[in-house]
């Protein structure tokens, strides 16, 4: 058993006042039983989040911030042969025109359903093909590219970019020239096309850009992956803090109760916890019976452990 919290902490002041307030009998059971290992990240600025580089580590990926092959593997869980071309992930997203920024909304906000989906990808389609890219449709949120100059190109997961400033987050250098430039070729044509004057009619958000991520050619995966359970991500991403406490008690109850019991047992059980900055894994702790004891009575609370992410 090896349990992946991703978004399990936050950096506001909100956040870590919704932590300190909040009540986690199960994880605080499981941390009494468990001891820190491996620790991934370095801030809250890395282009691949925490969660994204555990799960990387743990599947034996090997590459840089920004250039794990999530997309290829998405693909390849969609149906799609990858072969060994290098893939990105297509996101289609509603960037937010402000005063004096442009945000990315939580694609979750626009509730593609697959006609939809299918009909905008059409229409985008021939402006990446005229470069040279190859491309697939996944899943109403999850289209794909493949092209070489993919390879090793650094991308921000969207899980970075929701809710802020793209311009911090876009792709720089030579290889994005030709990404940039179809964004803005993309964004004209969705810009008038019916079926998003009908979703705004509607009231909807319409779809009016994309969004690269996961570049990269497909590696293997090895070892076992873990249970992520992701239930955190949209209350947190929205600062729902007060939804993001009852999620968290949620998971408490459901996910880290029988993690703690098998711990009690004696049975090895990993925890992955995940925040904007690192990601902490912990094991069953080792020892003699003594130093064990000892850190049932003596062991850093839930949200000491949590304000450390």
């Amino acid at each position: 058993m090896h349990l992946l919290v991703p978004f399990a902490s936050a950096l506001s002041e909100a956040g870590r006042h919704t932590l300190r307030d909040l009540a986690l009998p199960h994880l605080d059971r499981a941390l009494a039983r468990l001891a820190p290992t491996a620790r991934l990240g370095t801030d809250e600025y890395s282009l691949t989040p925490p969660h994204e580089a555990a799960l990387a580590a743990a599947r034996g990926w090997q590459g840089g911030a920004g250039t794990l092959p999530f997309a290829a593997h998405a693909a390849q869980a969609d149906g799609i042969e990858v072969l060994d071309l290098a893939w990105g992930l297509l996101t289609p997203v509603h960037w937010h025109l402000g005063r004096d920024q442009v945000t990315l909304a939580d694609p979750d906000a626009l509730a593609l359903d697959e006609t939809a989906s299918r009909a905008l990808f059409e229409a985008v389609r021939e402006l990446f093909e005229s470069e040279g890219f190859a491309l697939a449709w996944g899943a109403p949120q999850r289209w794909y590219a493949a092209h070489e100059s993919l390879v090793d190109l650094p991308c921000a997961s969207i899980d970075r970019v929701v809710g802020r400033n793209v311009d911090r987050w876009l792709p720089e250098g030579r290889p994005a020239r030709l990404l940039r430039r179809l964004q803005n070729e993309v964004q004209m044509l969705l810009y008038s096309h019916p079926l998003n004057d009908a979703r705004e009619a509607q009231g909807a958000l319409p779809v009016n850009s994309f969004w690269l991520s996961g570049c990269g050619r497909r590696q293997d995966v090895e070892g076992e992956e873990p249970h992520a359970d992701t239930r955190l991500r949209a209350p947190l991403l929205s600062e729902d803090w007060a939804a993001w406490a009852e999620a968290w008690r949620a998971l408490d109850a459901d996910a880290l109760a029988p993690l703690a019991d098998a711990l009690e047992r004696g049975e090895p059980a990993s925890l992955t916890l995940c925040g904007e900055r690192f990601a902490q894994r912990f094991d069953l702790a080792e020892g003699s019976l003594w130093s064990r004891l000892g850190r049932r009575f003596k062991h850093p609370g839930p949200a000491d452990v949590l304000e450390a992410l």
